[in-house]
């Protein structure tokens, strides 16, 4: 069984202030009287104030990121060249022990971010790390290793959470999931929002909607800017995907939501692509000659789990019947329409079957089961889910079906709520098997304050007997995994117009290891 981090000798995180405050127990090296020259860059502030990060954890490896940026609403602050970063991995939160080190340039054509691939580390270990420049070093980091490939590992924990609209709340879920024992945390996408301010809300958006390489640079740097967000980056390593609003609303593939033309919409696209990995701890390999970024990857857990990060934007075909809420509509049952693209598709396909893992974790953007919203013999469905992709979502749940790879569930993120629900190959018959089930999570702050239930939340569930569970709070979904067991535990806020705000368990389902389908549990 895995030992927990000895939390009286590791950082304590409800002190770890981000920004160089305040860290119990580990040493930070700032300048006494501002920031000094360093490698011929004299530093007006921080170069550190977006803090550390790291992710998509190997067994023998992990990315290391931070981004240089002393002014970073006002697009970094920094001079157009090369500035050597250091930086160090060590087994102790005091960086003595250090077990890993080197040199990496901060390159202004890449907003002087730094992505480390540090290699030779031991499985299933936590490790701290820090980075430094001349005039001085940035916040601790801590990070883990994954398990060895082959390791017969029995407990793993996460939380998964998506949509962190700045101006619509504060980021109370992180300040809480800081102070959960977490090996990952995966992230489903709308990191950022591009739209302009709008009046009346808790928070401000920095610039009308967000076009160019600095204009995205500047609002990952706003969003960066909060302490719990910072601090959850450095306390645990990450997992993410993007979904729309990191380029454009409901955007699929080169097709804009407002129908810009699709060559002024692609050079768009690129720029945002390239920004989300400017400041994501991703690897290199993400980056495709000629095929821009290719975010869909697979990461393993030793023999517990296998977790499938998809892209749900940039392979699509455009939403059917003019996109919105619809009935079903030939568009919408097309055979050719595809939610991930061929390519992608037939990756995820080939990764399940051959998947020796216990349980096999599918973390994408939009529900995959079936909702219909409309009371009485009519159905209407939402066309930016899968909803508006029928053949291709019964193509992969009849593979599922069919191939039956060991316990798949998807967890999914976009819809600002949370639901349960088991996944049938026809979700239109009633003797259709559940061949899976979907965890979907709420948002950190989008949609505002939120609420427990909705006026049509009975109708909607008699109308969709395989959904289990539906509640419009905000927070996050910790998941705790052994061979035997899946239980997802659905953490809510009572409010996110406050960063002070509260949290706790609205409900827990249990998966059991063989049997798809979620059932509710008092633990």
């Amino acid at each position: 069984m895995r030992k927990k981090p000895d939390m009286a000798t590791s950082i304590d995180r409800r002190s770890f202030l981000i920004g160089g405050a305040s860290l119990t127990g580990a040493a930070l090296v700032y300048p006494i009287a501002g920031w000094a020259k360093s490698d011929g860059v004299n530093f007006a502030d921080d170069p550190f104030s977006l803090g550390v990060a790291s992710g998509d954890p190997w067994a023998e490896s992990v990315v290391l990121w931070t981004r240089l940026a002393p002014d970073p609403l006002n697009g970094g602050g920094m001079p157009a060249r090369k500035v050597p970063v250091k930086w160090e991995v060590a087994t102790d939160e005091r960086i003595q022990n250090v077990v890993s080190k080197g040199t990496a340039m901060a390159e202004p054509e890449w907003g002087h971010s730094v992505h480390v691939e540090v290699r030779g580390l031991k499985p299933s270990r936590w490790y701290w790390y820090r980075f430094t420049v001349d005039a001085g070093s940035s916040p601790v980091g801590r990070t883990r290793t994954a398990p060895a490939l082959s390791a017969r590992n029995d407990r793993m924990n996460f939380a998964f959470a998506s949509c962190q609209h700045y101006e619509t709340g504060h980021y109370a879920a992180y300040r809480h999931m800081n102070n959960e024992d977490l090996d990952l945390v995966i992230h489903l996408g709308d990191y950022i929002y591009e739209s302009g301010p709008t009046a009346n809300r808790v928070r401000k958006h920095n610039s009308p909607e967000i076009k160019s390489l600095e204009d995205y640079r500047n609002r990952y740097a706003l969003y960066k800017s909060d302490p719990m967000l910072q601090q959850a980056h450095a306390n645990f390593p990450w997992a993410l995907v993007w979904d729309d609003h990191e380029v454009d609303n409901n955007y699929a593939g080169l097709i804009a939501e407002d129908n810009t033309p699709i060559e002024e919409f692609s050079a768009r696209r690129a720029r945002a692509y390239q920004v989300y990995y400017e400041h994501m701890p991703l690897r290199r390999s993400v980056l495709r000659s000629g095929k821009g970024v290719e975010i869909y990857r697979r990461l393993n857990f030793g023999n517990l789990a296998e977790v499938y990060m998809l892209d749900t934007r940039q392979y699509r075909t455009n939403q059917p019947c003019g996109d919105g809420r619809k009935p079903a509509c030939p568009e919408s049952l097309d055979e050719k329409a595809t939610m991930l693209g061929t390519g992608q598709e037939q990756w995820l396909k080939r990764g399940l079957e051959r998947s020796g893992a216990r349980w096999n974790i599918i973390a994408q953007q939009v529900m995959m089961g079936q909702v219909d919203g409309m009371a009485g013999p009519e159905q209407q469905f939402s066309m930016d889910q899968w909803n508006g992709y029928a053949a291709a979502r019964k193509r992969l749940l009849t593979f599922l079906q069919d191939r039956k790879p060991s316990n798949p569930v998807v967890l999914t993120g976009d819809i600002h709520t949370n639901w349960v629900a088991d996944l049938k190959p026809d979700f239109n018959r009633e003797d259709s098997p559940v061949v899976a089930t979907e965890f979907v999570g709420t948002s950190i702050t989008s949609g505002g304050d939120g609420a427990d239930v909705r006026p049509n939340t009975s109708s909607l569930l008699s109308e969709n007997p395989h959904i289990k569970f539906f509640n419009g709070q905000r927070g996050y979904v910790k998941c705790s995994l052994t061979t035997e067991r899946w239980q997802s535990d659905y953490r809510v806020l009572e409010t996110v117009s406050k960063p002070e705000a509260t949290i706790s368990t609205r409900a827990t389902f249990v998966v059991e290891n063989g049997r798809p389908g979620a059932k509710r549990s008092d633990k």
